[in-house]
């Protein structure tokens, strides 16, 4: 039968199936919510009912500034599944750039957690087109506002009707809708529709994917506002899992760590900085996290130390790579489950890789020319890729250089694919140091740079060098206690560990390096920074 496949459909199945599993988060006061899926579709019945209301025309688009926890859970099904768009705004961005995304998407709506209230206080006047501006608390918590006439989550669907007749909705209709971080530019609008959201969560449920089942307790650190936590909203509940939602504790190692024990959590995914917090605390306090079974590591480059530590707790670490112009899912890194098919260092090589491409996704690399490249693991060059859920264009602006004639989209990602597989990221497009003619991967220096046991974060950037037109320049934060690291001693580090001629000319020690709203380093803005640095004796 063809069947249209819709976010509603998860929905109904879920609450159908999977009724009974649980819902968990953290609401203001670091307060458990706890409830069923059974509940949470329920309520989403009454907040559609409440959208209503507001007579918004089918593909309207509702933002969100909110937190992972249940109320924005309820808002991704009861908006998508009313012929609505759910914009998920990312708070981390520059206030300039959030007035811009509102704006350019048009939210009639916008539903925002108090915590970003002095925010969205800051901005409103600036953004006319939204018609209402709903709090995502009960009448208890809602604060006192002098420029805004808010309205109260609960209060709002406190008296709706548990009923809703669901429209069908088309397939190929938008339902949720994600900007990017716009480190240059404008943010740019990808839509993602019910049917690419559909494919995405069944390709990331499959074991050499996530790994998603009825058993696990899963707790999405990344963010709902960020690609959608990476889709785990719409796959657990597909399988069954009980949801752990941290609320504002995604980046605190001890909330982290008890949601875990207290929860059951047996499987997470974030960004490498908040492992880096969870595991810091576990090392200070001594604690573990027994029911722990893997991690996904996305977002940035995982240095392999975190692997190495998670292992000591009997966490297998999975790292995955992808975009928001990819819904992101793009390819997972599986390797531990062949560990014993590699000698110690092979592992230790192909653990570091991004992955194989999971199934919906087609990958190649070009030249300069876009002739396509063998998949050896020695050949890199930029990174293209097609399939169901990645964007074929952005929204608004339907022309792009982003897309070859053939659809292929550019990911602005050098790499390499080896003869397994499994592809690597060496550079982005734009921050590739040439060095005599010849490419050095800044990433691999940064992961080598990273393992040391002084160093908490790393980033290398291409410098102007008078003979070499480019060599790289090491910009360091040392770790807590690791105050006596030297240029000397950081430089040593890398003998044997990559090739000569990758090693650093020299090596800046700094407080902190620029992070922008997803977490990611902002090289361009050291670069800027640097810009009249001089290498000694060039």
């Amino acid at each position: 039968m063809n069947a249209e496949l819709s976010v509603t459909s998860i929905m109904t199945h879920a609450e159908r199936v999977n009724g009974g599993a649980e819902i968990v988060s953290l609401t203001q006061g670091n307060q458990r919510h706890r409830y069923t899926y059974r509940d949470a579709f329920s309520r989403a019945r009454q907040l559609a009912n409440a959208l209503a209301r507001f007579n918004l025309d089918e593909g309207a688009r509702v933002g969100t500034l909110a937190w992972n926890d249940h109320r924005h859970f309820e808002t991704y099904y009861a908006v998508a599944c009313s012929g609505l768009v759910c914009h998920t705004i990312n708070p981390r961005l520059f206030v300039e750039q959030l007035v811009y995304i509102i704006n350019h998407a048009e939210d009639q709506l916008v539903l925002l957690d108090p915590d970003f209230l002095p925010l969205v206080e800051a901005i409103a006047h600036q953004c006319p087109g939204v018609k209402g501006w709903i709090l995502l608390a009960d009448a208890s918590h809602m604060p006192r506002s002098e420029t805004l006439d808010l309205l109260c989550y609960e209060t709002l669907i406190a008296h709706q009707s548990r009923e809703f007749n669901w429209p069908q909705v088309d397939e190929s209709s938008a339902c949720a809708l994600c900007y990017t971080s716009g480190t240059t530019g404008n943010p740019k609008g990808v839509l993602y529709s019910h049917r690419s959201t559909i494919l995405h969560a069944y390709a990331s449920m499959m074991p050499d994917a996530l790994g998603l089942a009825r058993s696990d307790v899963v707790m999405p650190i990344v963010p709902m506002f960020h690609v959608n936590a990476w889709g785990l909203p719409y796959s657990c509940p597909i399988a069954g899992a009980k949801l752990v939602l941290p609320g504002s504790k995604a980046g605190d190692g001890e909330t982290l760590a008890g949601l875990i024990d207290e929860e059951g959590v047996t499987q997470s995914a974030g960004v490498p900085t908040v492992w880096l917090a969870l595991l810091a605390y576990l090392k200070v306090t001594g604690r573990t996290v027994e029911s722990l079974r893997r991690v996904i590591i996305g977002g940035a480059a995982c240095p392999v130390s975190v692997m190495e530590e998670f292992e000591r707790y009997g966490v297998e670490s999975r790292v995955g790579w992808g975009m928001t112009e990819m819904s992101p899912l793009g390819s997972v890194n599986t390797s531990e489950e062949r560990r014993d098919h590699y000698s110690q260092e092979d592992f230790a090589r192909v653990r570091l890789k991004a992955g194989r491409p999971i199934f919906g996704v087609e990958m190649k690399i070009v030249d300069d020319q876009g002739t396509e490249l063998p998949w050896d693991g020695v050949a890199f060059g930029s990174l293209k890729v097609r399939g169901p859920w990645i964007c074929s264009s952005y929204f608004k602006l339907d022309e792009s250089d982003a897309h070859d004639e053939d659809g292929w989209f550019e990911t602005g990602d050098v790499a390499t694919i080896d003869p397994d597989g499994y592809m690597a990221i060496t550079d982005r497009t734009k921050d590739v140091i040439k060095s005599g003619g010849e490419w050095i991967s800044s990433i691999a220096v940064e992961n080598v740079a990273t393992d040391h046991p002084k160093v908490a974060e790393a980033a290398v950037i291409g410098h102007y060098h008078p003979r070499w037109s480019e060599r790289p320049l090491l910009v360091v934060v040392r770790a807590p206690g690791g105050d006596d690291l030297d240029e000397t001693e950081m430089l040593c580090w890398f003998e044997g560990r990559i090739a000569k001629w990758w090693t650093p000319d020299a090596v800046q020690f700094v407080e902190s390096l620029p992070h922008g709203a997803t977490g990611k380093i902002q090289k361009i803005v050291l670069r800027e920074q640097f810009k009249n640095y001089a290498f000694p004796g060039a």
